[in-house]
This record gives structure tokens, sequence and C-alpha cells, in this order.
């Protein structure tokens, strides 16, 4: 009894003052071991990246040439140099360029929101173990209570048989309900035991030092501005929206600013100058309008893969309300669990007040108040397994969630 109270107010403890740390937790802490983590930060950092590049890709680059030719057709030998700087840069693309950089942007929030979902899906699928470990370790605990009250039985049929007040077949179902609870306490520890095993491959972190954070019920319109799966869903959709219009612009006209250094110069000892060397440069600009065949089949194309995006995006809309509402219907289910937990606790206690006076009469024996104290002690810890399911129940909708 006293290790179980000191167990109870440990855990009291430490729940309070996860509250206390946590506050209104909305967010899944970090629960990735460090090499996962770098790899998320560098997923981020090529998005970074990529994006720049798609950015600036209506930036011309500037070509530099250089030629160093040696020839001798007449036996006499020849060198030719030439050298050119060219730039052929687009100022003008019927908004083909703020297309493209709103195209990259969208692309951007897309790649970004989709190593979001793979980085919460690891730490909820992390988060999840340790939630089962706990509960495992609680229902450990509870066990091991039924199996103390199993033996208490078996000594209260044994005593009975042995007093000629039961037949043996009440002795036996006695003893198989004890190797029953023993036998369901050793695949309780055996599963624990897989937990750890499982944990051990998804992170290099100490379970123990953990914390599970206590998650709150959301509303539902909340949830929904806050779901990071229809903020995604949301940049494909302007993504492939900027890329039907970045389509469209490449089959219109366009106007390019061009312009050059030219350098070249030649040796020849058979000419009468022997050696020629000049520079000129020129500029202008140039307007290019394309026609092509496909041009109406690959608008056609990327205008369908935008309303694909939009019916997606819908569809998403749909399961994330689904989810939701079969989250909370769980939910709800856990709280009418919880309160008959909560009830059967009050009328153990009461019971058990009852037995220590009958006892203390002389009308019950100690058998009776050892197996109602262990009663109210699985009791409690149903109520603490209940807690951490409640946790779990809620913990998909976290793994979508930010605020």
């Amino acid at each position: 009894m006293q290790a179980f109270n000191r167990f109870t107010t440990l855990w009291l403890s430490c729940s309070l003052t996860l509250l206390a740390q946590q506050g209104t937790t909305t967010t899944l802490e970090n629960y990735l071991s460090s090499t996962k983590e770098k790899i998320y930060e560098l997923e981020y950092e090529k998005n970074e990246a990529s994006y720049s590049i798609l950015r600036d890709s209506w930036i011309a680059p500037i070509e530099l040439n250089y030629n160093y030719i040696k020839t001798n057709p007449y036996e006499d030998l020849q060198t030719n140099q030439s050298a050119s700087v060219r730039l052929h840069q687009p100022i003008f693309q019927s908004g083909g360029i703020y297309f493209g950089v709103k195209h990259a942007e969208a692309l951007k929030r897309f790649s970004d929101y989709s190593v979001k979902v793979a980085k919460y899906k690891a730490m909820g699928s992390i988060l999840s173990l340790l939630m089962q470990i706990e509960q495992t370790s609680l229902k450990i605990k509870r066990q091991q209570l039924l199996v103390e009250n199993a033996d208490i039985n078996l000594a209260q049929k044994k005593e009975q048989y042995l007093n000629g007040q039961l037949d043996a077949s009440y002795l036996d179902s006695a003893i198989i309900d004890k190797n029953l609870a023993q036998q369901t306490l050793y695949d309780l520890e055996s599963a624990k035991e897989r937990l750890l095993s499982n944990f051990a491959t998804m992170s290099d972190k100490d379970y123990k030092t953990l914390p599970l954070p206590e998650f709150h019920r959301l509303e539902k319109a909340d949830f929904l501005v806050h779901n990071f799966l229809l903020q995604q869903s949301d940049a494909e959709v302007d993504m492939q929206n900027q890329n039907h219009n970045v389509t469209i612009t490449k089959y219109l006209p366009s106007v390019s600013l061009i312009g050059g250094y030219n350098w070249t110069k030649n040796e020849n000892p058979a000419m009468p100058i022997g050696e020629e060397e000049r520079d000129y440069y020129d500029y202008g600009i140039a307007v290019n309008i394309p026609l092509s065949i496909n041009s109406l089949r690959d608008i056609e194309s990327a205008k369908v893969d935008t309303i694909k995006a939009k019916l997606q995006a819908k569809d998403k809309t749909l399961e994330v309300e689904l989810l939701y509402d079969q989250v909370m219907q769980n939910v709800r289910n856990l709280d009418k669990k919880v309160a008959l937990s909560k009830e059967n606790i009050s009328l153990r206690k009461k019971l058990l007040d009852d037995t220590k006076r009958l006892f203390n009469a002389g009308y019950k024996t100690s058998y009776d108040v050892d197996l109602l104290t262990n009663s109210l002690k699985i009791e409690e810890l149903t109520l603490a397994i209940y807690k951490i399911e409640l946790n779990t129940t809620l913990l998909p909708l976290y793994e979508v969630y930010e605020k």
C-alpha cells in the first residue's frame, strides 16, 4: 500500500509539473534523434536552394568564350584567337517573369509543408510509442495487483476447501485464474520489451527522460485553420495555378536585351600585314513570338493539373474533417469510461472503509480488506491508463496541427 501511494504521488506530481511547464501545448515537442533532426534541416535548406534557383531562373547567364587555334594550311603556321562576352537577357515575357517567381514561392511552400508533414509524422510515431510504453507500464502495475488478488482468492479457496466449505472444483478454478493472471503479466512485460526495442530503432534518446505532453481538445474551426495538411493542399493549388500561368506565357511574345563584346587576333606570317587585331561591340533588342503546334495541348494539360489540385484539396478537407469527427467521437467514448472509472473509485473507497470497520468488528477477514484495497488501486490505475489513452486518441490531430 505504501509503495502504491508513493507511485500515485509521484505520477500526480509529474503530471502537474508537466502541465505547469507546457501550459496550453498545441504542437509536438521534438522527440527526434539529432541525426533525423539534421536530415529534416537539410531538407529545408535544399528547398531554400531550389527556390532560389527557380526564382532567379529568368536571369540569363553571361556567356564568356575564348578560342585559340593554330593551323598550317600553307606550311606557315597561323594563329587565330577570339574572345567574346554575350548577353541575351529577357526583360519582358508577357507576365512570365512575375508568374515564374510566384510559382517558385508556391513550390517552396508546398515542399516545406511536405517536409513538415514527414517530420511531424515521425515525431508522432515516437510519441505514440512513448505513450504505449507508459500505458503498458501502468498495465503491468495493474496486472501485478490482479495477480495479488488471484493469490488472495486462491488462499481463501484453499482455506475454505480444507475446512470443507467448498469442493475441489472451486479450488481448481482459483488456481486456473491465478495462472491466467500470471500469464497475462508475462505477456504485458514482453509487450513492453518489444515497445522499447521499437523505440530504440526510432530515437537515440532515453525514453525515461522524455516528458509526455498533455494534449487539449481542439475546436473544429481552429483545427481546420491551423491544419498544415490543408495548408499544403492550398500551396499545391497555388503552385499548379501559377504553373498554368507560366505555361500560357511561354507561348506569348517576349522581349530580350541582347549585346556583346568581341575581340579577334590573327597572326599569319605569309600575309603582308602579318598580324591583325580588332575588337567591337554590338547591342539591340530581340522580339520572340513562339508558334508551336503543341501550345494549346500544353496549356490544357497545365489547366487540368490545376483543376485536379483543387479537387484534391476539397477531398483533403473532407478527409481532415472526418478525422476530427472520428477522434472526437472516440474522445467522447473515453469520457464515459473515465466518468465510470471515477464512480467506481468512489464506490470502492466507501466499500473499503465499510469493510475495514467490519474487519475491526470481527465480521470480515483480512483477505476481504486486502482484496478491496487492491481493487481500489486497480481502478485508480485504470483511470490513469484512460488519461494516457485520451492523449493517444488526440495525437492524430496534433500530428497535422500547429498554431
